[in-house]
């Protein structure tokens, strides 16, 4: 089969299409021929191993897992002899998040893991386009607590995980500012958002406006700059490390601080999620971001888009 491999790490042209072997189901797993994948900032996060943490995880001095790729939808093509839940032949969406496996004609992906039948309103490029961003949205919005109402401020709201925390923010009733550039102001309105501040002509973090929480979804601010910005107990989260590794440490003595604090939770793909996912899609409340499409023999120049910081929600990859 066809698969995008790297066995060094460093910049998009570490990666090269080459023939591997197809996996083989273990008991538990379902063989998916993967129709639509993307290229993510987990992708190029691992590809790269900037931070000695991605190198604790994917490996130390070279990757263990050489094809990258977290988010997939295709054709179930074969099932382990254990698997009850899936049949040859069903569509299906989802994420393969630490074994990664998805820039490749096929993966195996465990049945109990974070993979579900594709929502019934969406083709297999779109269905791709939700999962990564919607996961890791997902995973600091329910930080909240929505009993009452709650107001937001999601920084970079037109990307992959900032447009998916603006929409979820306003599945559960949040009153959402968004940020983003010129060119993503009607896209932030169309999500939802109730006000949006254009970055390019207003500093948000010059405002006078509190928030129940500050999501930065593109690690470009900080929760100094931003404290002013949060109600007496509200929290600030970012999708980076911060400088010297800040939002880890300041997560670490959350429990400690009274008031404003920062949240760092380490994020985990449930099937649960993917279930939900599902139903909010099919009701009509959350709507997949396409930037570009790239057929997988272009993967390198995905990456070089991506790694622009231009992006619009997400690039998606054919197969």
């Amino acid at each position: 089969m066809r698969a995008i491999v790297y066995t060094r790490y460093g910049p998009p042209e570490v990666v090269q299409l080459k023939e591997v072997a197809k996996p083989k189901p273990k008991d538990n797993e379902v063989l998916i021929k993967v129709h639509a994948t993307t290229v993510n900032r987990t992708d190029c996060g691992f590809r790269k191993a900037e931070y000695f943490a991605v190198r604790v995880v994917g490996g130390l001095f070279k990757p263990k897992n050489t094809i990258l790729g977290t988010e997939l939808a295709g054709v179930v093509e074969a099932i382990g002899k254990d698997v009850k839940t899936f049949a040859v032949g069903d569509k299906v969406f989802g994420l393969s998040t630490f074994k990664f496996g998805t820039h490749a004609d096929y993966v195996c992906v465990p049945e109990d893991k974070a993979i579900t039948p594709i929502p019934i309103n969406l083709d297999f490029n779109e269905a791709a386009a939700v999962c990564e961003g919607m996961f890791l949205a997902y995973n600091y919005i329910k930080r909240l607590d929505f009993s009452t109402p709650k107001k937001v401020l999601v920084n970079g709201a037109s990307g992959s995980i900032g447009s998916a925390t603006l929409q979820l923010a306003k599945y559960f009733g949040a009153h959402v500012t968004a940020v983003c550039k010129t060119s993503a102001v009607e896209l932030a309105k169309s999500l939802g958002a109730d006000r949006v501040i254009d970055y390019t002509k207003e500093d948000f973090t010059k405002e006078n406006e509190q928030y129940d929480a500050v999501f930065d979804s593109v690690g470009k601010s900080s929760f100094f700059k931003c404290k002013h910005l949060l109600k007496p107990k509200a929290f600030y989260t970012s999708t980076e490390l911060g400088y010297m590794w800040q939002n880890v440490w300041l997560a670490l003595i959350a429990p400690l601080m009274p008031g404003k604090k920062v949240l760092f939770p380490i994020p985990v793909d449930t099937k649960e999620d993917m279930f939900f996912f599902k139903q909010i899609i099919e009701e009509g409340k959350y709507k997949p971001v396409i930037d570009r499409t790239y057929p997988l023999e272009q993967i390198l120049e995905a990456y070089q888009y991506v790694e622009t910081g231009e992006k619009t929600g997400n690039v998606v990859i054919t197969l």
